[in-house]
């Protein structure tokens, strides 16, 4: 894939030079709208799902929403790396914000929370191609030792994006109706204006000529793939409902395990066309790094997708007030990407940083696996700094650890690699702790009721009718044999504080098992990471250096 205009092949100084620059900085504005478009909807989509599933009535379906998302971007993230290797990157980057904008406005017409997981998944469907793509488009027109400052950028948005979207989803779930429709629904309409913003920038200004030498396209691993993710995710999710050893739920696992297989063969046997082509696991930093991205991936989103239930059912607060206890966390997350980025610019050294962004994941997981009905909510805001933190240091740079182990001809599917993993690790973890959590918080509910007998204010209450005549104190009595209501929370906002308190004891401890699940599994993705060799980056040259001269122009 050619460029009529290179960066790197300009004469530093000149009229053409600063040109392209300027063009270069224009395109980064179209990138930069497109990644924060896809994770302000993931940040700005947490912070209001309790409201919008209230809403649907179907509270304990919420998981799908996300699934169904996460299922999609993930099979197509490989898919969109490889037709932009064959058909170039602007054509396949402006047909994703195209489906992700549809996606975006159908879920905000959705009735039902059947219909949202549907239209969740054709948003995942253009999502995968957003940040793959971006990464990808970066690569081609940035040399590898100026490319870290850049990838900073990126880092920024979602740190902006962790700011922006949980305020702005607080805000429009706590709206009755906005413009004649449900608050809430803005919280996807807003990604209209963004996504046609991002895609005529693109459009107009990356000047692309696909390589037309390649055609063949792996419609075998394409199919094998869902083959594999389809049953296992639908597997994970229905397991705590139909029992893990029940028939249905082995069925669907073998049917997985069988697709994982054939995914594999069809990879080995498509060569260079392969989605994710097999040479490039040959390298050990790309294959052990892409393992613990997947690990990392499943222990935050599954960790991050319990937290706000937390905050919002837990500790009462409202959707905006839940979003402002996020913002710990996004400072973290902005300020470990300004000190990760500039590090590993200047000393080629990622593995330190990797390192110690998981230790300190760690912690905050573990942390987090503390929190009670009673825990006060500077602990929670502290954890979530810590957490924010580690997140920054660890994700920019498994990124750059996965780039020093691809080939120039796999670039593409390399970087789409990173965002694959990252994605089947979210998506598995999103699945499992959800399960884990409306599985177990049943029984753990049901004891902590047992346990407030000897509560004297938890007695006089259950005693006095004045109490438990009122529909939403019914619902939590009801609650004390383990028919606990998860489809729709919202009764918490009225029933009494002595009646309602077991109950959102059992849930902190159902949440508590999710969290040190979580912990066990950062565990295992440091312990991984620690193994491989570091591959030591050159510190990037003093521009206009005579190292730079020499640097191979990028490919767009």
């Amino acid at each position: 894939m050619t460029d009529t205009a290179k960066p790197g092949a300009s004469v530093p100084g000149s009229s053409a030079d600063a040109v392209d620059r300027r063009r270069v900085r224009l395109i980064m504005v179209g990138l930069l709208l497109g990644l924060f478009m896809s994770a302000l909807d993931q940040t700005i989509i947490s912070a209001a799902l309790r409201t919008i599933a209230d809403d649907l009535n179907g509270l304990s379906e919420q998981g799908w929403a996300n699934t169904s998302y996460m299922i999609t971007s993930v099979i197509t993230t490989a898919l969109y790396g490889k037709l932009s290797d064959i058909y170039g990157r602007r054509p396949v980057y402006c047909t994703a914000v195209a489906v992700f904008v549809l996606g975006s406005v159908l879920c905000g017409l959705a009735q039902s929370m059947t219909f949202l997981a549907v239209f969740r998944g054709v948003q995942g469907i253009g999502a995968g191609g957003l940040m793959s793509l971006a990464f990808a488009i970066l690569t081609d027109l940035v040399p590898l030792a100026e490319r870290s400052r850049y990838q900073a950028w990126f880092g920024a948005v979602f740190g902006v994006s962790a700011v922006v979207g949980p305020v702005a989803g607080g805000f429009f779930a706590g709206l009755d109706s906005f413009m004649g429709t449900s608050g809430w629904r803005w919280a996807f309409y807003i990604n209209v204006p963004i996504g046609v913003a991002a895609a005529l920038i693109i459009a107009s200004m990356v000047r692309l000529q696909p390589n037309r030498a390649q055609h063949k396209f792996d419609i075998a691993g394409l199919g094998t793939l869902i083959l594999c993710l389809v049953p296992l995710l639908f597997a994970v999710e229905q397991g705590p409902k139909w029992g893990w050893t029940a028939g249905g739920t082995l069925g669907l696992f073998g049917l997985g395990l069988l697709g994982l297989v054939l995914f594999l063969l069809a990879q080995k046997r498509a060569g260079g066309a392969a989605l994710l082509p097999t040479p490039m696991f040959r390298n050990p930093l790309f294959s052990v790094y892409n393992g613990v991205n997947m690990l990392v991936g499943a222990a935050v989103f599954g960790a991050l997708s319990v937290l706000p239930l937390y905050l919002q059912m837990v500790k009462g607060l409202s959707p905006t007030q839940a979003g402002l206890m996020m913002l710990p966390q996004t400072l973290g997350i902005v300020v470990a990407g300004r000190i990760a980025g500039p590090f590993v610019t200047k000393t080629g050294r990622y593995k330190v940083v990797l390192l110690t962004g998981l230790v300190l994941m760690v912690a905050a997981t573990f942390w987090f696996g503390t929190l009670a009905a009673d825990t006060a909510l500077w602990q929670t805001g502290i954890a979530a700094g810590l957490m924010g933190f580690g997140i920054g240091l660890c994700w920019q740079v498994m990124l750059i650890a996965i780039q020093t182990g691809v080939s120039p001809q796999y670039m593409g599917a390399g970087m789409g690699s990173f965002t694959f993993f990252r994605q089947i690790g979210g998506t598995a973890g999103i699945a499992v702790f959800l399960s884990m959590f409306f599985g177990a918080v049943s029984d753990k509910v049901a004891a902590s009721y047992r346990d407030a007998v000897s509560d004297p204010a938890y007695t006089a209450a259950v005693n006095d009718p004045s109490v438990t005549g009122q529909a939403a104190n019914k619902v939590l009595l009801g609650a004390r044999e383990g028919a606990v209501p998860m489809d729709n929370s919202s009764f918490l906002d009225h029933a009494d504080p002595r009646l309602a308190k077991p109950f959102l004891h059992g849930m902190a401890e159902a949440m508590q098992t999710v969290f040190l699940v979580s912990g066990v599994m950062l565990l295992i993705a440091l312990v991984l990471a620690a193994v491989p060799k570091e591959k030591r980056r050159e510190p990037a040259p003093a521009p206009g250096g005579a190292k730079e001269a020499k640097e191979p122009a990028g490919k767009n």
